[in-house]
């Protein structure tokens, strides 16, 4: 059960094609976003589509996988955890972030048409 404690599941699309990081020490890291989007009716009965962005962030293999495998538009399914950090910009702000450090990624096959 501890490993439901944080745990994240996301259909959506990609919104770029992922950025893709060698760290020091060989490590690889690829970074995209991923947009979920939710569609139902208002009280009117009026179609409403709401549209969320998501900072998705995978390492090692998956990292491999989304270089080789993924692009803008891709429908993915993503399970992770989510990440929040800080830091202060080069004028002194601070900023925040959340994240979601995926350690599994499935793509479906669609590809949202443009």
């Amino acid at each position: 059960m501890n490993n439901l404690r944080n745990s994240v599941r996301l259909i959506g699309n990609l919104g770029g094609n992922p950025e893709i990081k060698e760290i020091t020490g060989g490590k690889k890291l690829a970074k995209f976003s991923l947009a979920t989007t939710e569609k139902y009716k208002d009280a009117d009965g009026n179609p409403v589509s709401e549209t969320q962005w998501h900072n998705i962030i995978v390492w090692g293999r998956q990292a491999d996988f989304a270089q080789k495998y993924l692009e803008k538009g891709n429908e993915i399914v993503v399970e992770g955890k989510l990440i929040n950090r800080n830091y202060t910009d080069k004028e002194g702000i601070k900023k925040y972030i959340t994240e979601i450090n995926a350690n599994e990624i499935l793509k479906t096959g669609n590809k949202k048409n443009s």
